[in-house]
């Protein structure tokens, strides 16, 4: 395979893994002041883009800082992904399942599907965890090892791994992001009380943006191009028949 074209895909990579953790940690956990500081000043590309947008939302807003922006953004962030202060009706939370069943609930076959996704890599949450495994910040966790798991085999000549993992980001971004994610960012458009979450909502757009066409473009120069499978577990085939036979 040509080297220079493995080179490409390491350094598009470890741009796209810093990315996908970056906006995990937004979706996990309320902002500190020392985060504040820092996108306060980010420098980004003025390029047009949703990503280009949604950085200047979220730098213009931040602008305006003072000893409150911290706890404002703390408010919002409950009130927009927690719910916190609503009783009739669901925000913006960030977990696929709510966005992807007719019941609008937690805990429902896209959490399942997540799961069936990380287990194909030998990853799962820890024993602890109390947070359903389709929430955005860990989708968007899983995406960046993905990522970097992938550069590893290019830089090691593993082209089938390469594939296969190339493979496996295209259908979980087809089937556990690009499925749900244009709806829960204009749910946050909606609700947000702050133009620095708004801005948020447009770095998820641009991000599946890039990963499409990015992706896409490797796919193709390693002759991988066309429609993915969904990674299934063999427990989920089997509750769906149940299902069936029960209906």
């Amino acid at each position: 395979m040509d080297k220079t074209l493995m080179e490409e895909i390491v350094a598009a990579n470890e741009a796209r893994a810093a990315f996908d953790r970056f906006l995990a940690s937004l979706f996990l956990y309320e902002l500190k002041d020392d985060q504040i500081e820092r996108l306060a000043h980010l420098e980004f590309e003025r390029d047009g883009s949703k990503v280009a947008q949604g950085y200047a939302q979220m730098v213009e807003y931040l602008r305006h800082r003072n000893r409150a922006t911290a706890q404002t953004l703390a408010v919002d962030y409950a009130h927009t992904f927690l719910g916190a202060g609503t009783y009739d009706h669901v925000l913006a939370p960030p977990y696929e399942s709510v966005f992807t069943s007719k019941q609008r609930l937690l805990m429902q076959d896209a959490r399942d599907g997540a799961l069936a996704y990380y287990r194909s890599e030998g990853m799962d949450l820890p024993a602890d965890n109390t947070t359903p495994e389709d929430h955005l910040g860990f989708e968007l966790q899983f995406a960046a090892t993905l990522v970097e798991r992938a550069s590893d085999a290019a830089k090691n000549g593993d082209i089938e791994r390469l594939r296969e993992l190339v493979s496996k980001q295209r259908s979980f971004l087809q089937f556990h992001q690009e499925n749900w994610l244009p709806e829960f960012c204009d749910a946050i458009d909606q609700y947000a009380q702050t133009d620095f979450y708004r801005g948020v909502a447009n770095l998820v757009r641009g991000y599946l943006a890039i990963e499409r066409e990015v992706l896409d473009g490797i796919a193709d120069a390693l002759g991988i191009a066309g429609p993915e499978c969904e990674v299934r577990s063999a427990w989920m085939d089997d509750r769906e028949e149940a299902d069936g036979d029960a209906a």
